[in-house]
């Protein structure tokens, strides 16, 4: 049986709110734009909310729009995906690369507070597969360590969790800024795409430039009234902004991503009871906490991940290794080398880890049989007496 490993929910009907933007006469950022950013607003209580052309270049615009460069130090965790230090890198600053909780996966509050120096400028802790960071906790024990006028920034990376919560409270509650991003495997998508929310008005401001070449002004706001008006450019800034077009596709998305997080959560379910007292490696779930369920990850232990993916391949099972630890991989290896031996927890899943297939309306069949394959073929490589 062939299992795909995801399935957007977009259709044909979606097409109609890209041939409206195709009918206008404005296809980059405008209006249809501002009303998802005002929605982003609504949903998750921010003050101020920007879309960008992807996770990457919204963080790289915060970055820029927070000064951020040589000689600086920005807090990572270890386990995540590349972009998460990438974006660090490209400015010139230091990525000080931290380890993750072993049960949870998630950075601790307390390890990236270990990790601050005189030169921590920023951290950037990821809401991994869908379970949030403390980040009230995070922000705290940051103050508590931060030195005479020292004031570190928090961007909350949350490509896994548009709709997770942690005891009741929705992501950018407790940050300067939480970015997500709307790629075409994520929760909520247009192929390309992200998100920006802010708490703080002056960096919002700034990041509105940033993230437009240095310009103060947005297309749809030069032409403004029917003439033409001015712009100027006051700092350096790249280009990171979401056209109208792709923006489209977000408004019943987002209306819609409760709703759909209840069919995500039946199918991770699933997994859960059909894999408990396995040997295999299963985050354990954060206290309070509602997940986004965007990956189901298990971890095969021993050595055996990749004859695991070969049989699940063999059985028609699209699986995918999303995240190895930075520290293994050859940049980040040259680069910090003692950032593996710092690092045990992130290095032992990121060699284990495997994303099974989970998507909102995944056929009951086809998830019983990645079940089935599981069991029957997977976990025998690490326990043989279970075969």
């Amino acid at each position: 049986m062939k299992v795909d490993f995801f399935r957007h929910g977009l259709d044909r009907d979606d097409a109609a709110t890209v041939a409206d933007v195709l009918a206008s006469p404005f296809l980059t950022t405008g209006g249809v734009c501002k009303a998802v950013e005002e929605q982003l607003c609504a949903y998750f209580g921010t003050p101020h909310a920007l879309l960008t052309s992807s996770w990457t270049s919204g963080a790289t615009a915060v970055l820029m729009a927070l000064a951020i460069g040589p000689g600086d130090e920005v807090i990572v965790p270890a386990m995540t995906f590349i972009a998460s230090a990438n974006v660090v890198e490209m400015t010139g600053a230091r990525t000080v690369l931290v380890d993750v909780d072993p049960a949870t996966l998630l950075v601790t509050p307390e390890a990236m507070a270990a990790a601050v120096t005189a030169r921590t400028r920023a951290v950037i802790p990821v809401h991994l597969y869908g379970q949030m960071v403390d980040i009230a906790a995070l922000r705290a024990a940051l103050d508590a360590v931060s030195g005479p006028g020292q004031r570190i920034a928090i961007i909350e990376d949350c490509a896994h969790c548009f709709e997770g919560k942690l005891r009741g409270e929705r992501p950018g509650r407790h940050s300067d800024v939480a970015i997500f991003s709307f790629y075409a495997t994520k929760n909520v998508t247009c192929g390309e795409g992200g998100g920006i929310v802010f708490n703080s008005t002056p960096l919002f401001e700034t990041t509105r430039e940033t993230r437009l070449h240095g310009m103060s002004a947005i297309a749809a706001d030069r032409f403004k009234g029917g003439t033409y008006n001015h712009w100027g450019m006051q700092r350096l800034g790249i280009k990171a902004n979401l056209p109208d077009l792709l923006a489209a596709l977000l408004p019943k998305q987002i209306a819609n991503i409760d709703s759909l997080l209840t069919v995500r959560t039946d199918v991770a379910m699933r997994y859960e009871k059909a894999f408990a007292g396995s040997p295999l490696r299963l985050p354990i779930g954060v206290p309070g906490g509602t997940h986004a369920w965007h990956l189901y990850v298990i971890g095969v232990p021993g050595g055996r991940r990749d004859q695991a993916i070969a049989r699940l391949n063999g059985a028609g099972i699209a699986v995918t290794v999303n995240y190895r630890a930075l520290p293994e991989l050859a940049y980040y290896s040259a680069r910090y080398p003692d950032a593996a031996a710092r690092s045990p927890a992130a290095m032992t899943w990121g060699r284990e880890t495997i994303s099974l297939p989970l998507y909102p309306g995944m056929p009951a069949d086809q998830q019983q049989h990645v079940i089935d394959i599981v069991l029957g073929e997977v976990v025998p490589l690490v326990d043989p007496v279970m075969a």
